[in-house]
């Protein structure tokens, strides 16, 4: 008996194939869904379903259960969209006072995409050794579209520079385009040393004084420094390259407390204290006794003075 038509149902669309008069072969171009099978079943594949009918209306339908056709009748299809990954912290060269920073990021695939495959992320820090999903200190979160991660690194960081590097694929076998961020750890704070005035407490009788120091931060140079006198408000002092620094102060009568603040990037701070008091009143000498007066030669006489100030 004679065929009277071959056709394939794909995803919903039924589409009839044609005679190669050469081979006699039934074939057909077909355009592939434009959404991953992957997520179409557990095996990832869109069934196929091949129907040939007679022109006695006799009909033979193969499926992807077909006992020795069956393979033959799935299709997989793969997406071609990369998954892209966004690290959230640290921002882009952050200073971190902490030794262990929090290294977040988000990895995605494209609406209806094959999705995220976690087991292939790959953390690196410094270059070192190879983190994935399930090293410690990573902690995974499923979210719409994808996953956010954080790592913790397990050991102290140096301070100094570091750089982290994410990369991961999706389940069709994209690659994503790796994405490094670099940061500082700094957890000293600066060095800050003050010369003028010298003593934690001292004294001066004209209203003018300039506080001279110098400073430096190893790590996460240039370091500002402020200085603020009494109840006024902290005002910048500037710093010169090599981390000297000058202000000039007007003193009140009495007692001026002096407080000097040096800041590196990372926001470590250093203070140093100094209390000068400001005496501009001489003393006042108001009763001198002399006794005995007057007094032999060769003997002791004591002197008396009563003086306020």
């Amino acid at each position: 008996m004679t065929v009277k038509k071959v056709s394939v149902l794909i995803n919903g669309s039924r589409v009839e194939l044609t005679k190669n008069p050469t081979t006699g072969k039934y074939e057909g171009t077909i355009a592939a869904p434009n959404i991953t099978s992957y997520n179409v079943n557990a095996d990832h594949y869109y069934p196929v379903s091949v129907e040939a009918e007679d022109l006695a209306g006799n009909i033979t339908t193969a499926t992807d259960s077909h006992a020795t056709l069956g393979n033959s009748l799935k299709l997989f299809v793969k997406e071609v969209t990369k998954p892209t990954i966004s690290i959230t912290a640290p921002a882009s060269g952050a200073f971190i006072i902490t030794n262990k920073p929090a290294i977040s990021f988000q990895l995605r695939d494209e609406t209806n995409g094959s999705g995220v495959k976690i087991s292939s992320l790959t953390i690196k820090v410094d270059g070192g050794t190879t983190l994935t999903n399930t090293s410690p200190g990573v902690v995974v979160t499923a979210v719409t579209g994808g996953y956010n991660v954080t790592y913790t690194p397990q050991t102290a960081l140096a301070d100094g520079n570091h750089s982290v590097v994410v990369n991961v694929e999706d389940n069709d076998g994209n690659t994503a385009t790796a994405v490094s961020r670099s940061f500082t750890v700094d957890t000293v704070p600066p060095t800050l040393n003050i010369t003028t005035p010298a003593e934690v407490t001292s004294y001066q009788n004209v209203a003018s004084l300039t506080v001279v120091g110098s400073t430096n931060d190893a790590t996460s140079s240039p370091v500002t420094v402020t200085v603020k006198l009494n109840t006024g408000s902290a005002t910048s002092a500037t710093v010169d390259g090599n981390g000297n620094f000058s202000k000039a102060l007007t003193l009140v009568e009495g007692t001026n407390t002096i407080v000097i603040t040096a800041t590196d990037s990372a926001g470590k701070t250093s203070s140093v204290t100094r209390t000068v008091i400001l005496d501009t009143v001489a003393p006042v000498v108001s009763n001198i006794v002399i006794a005995p007066n007057p007094v032999n030669v060769g003997q002791s006489y004591v002197i008396t003075v009563d003086v306020t100030d």
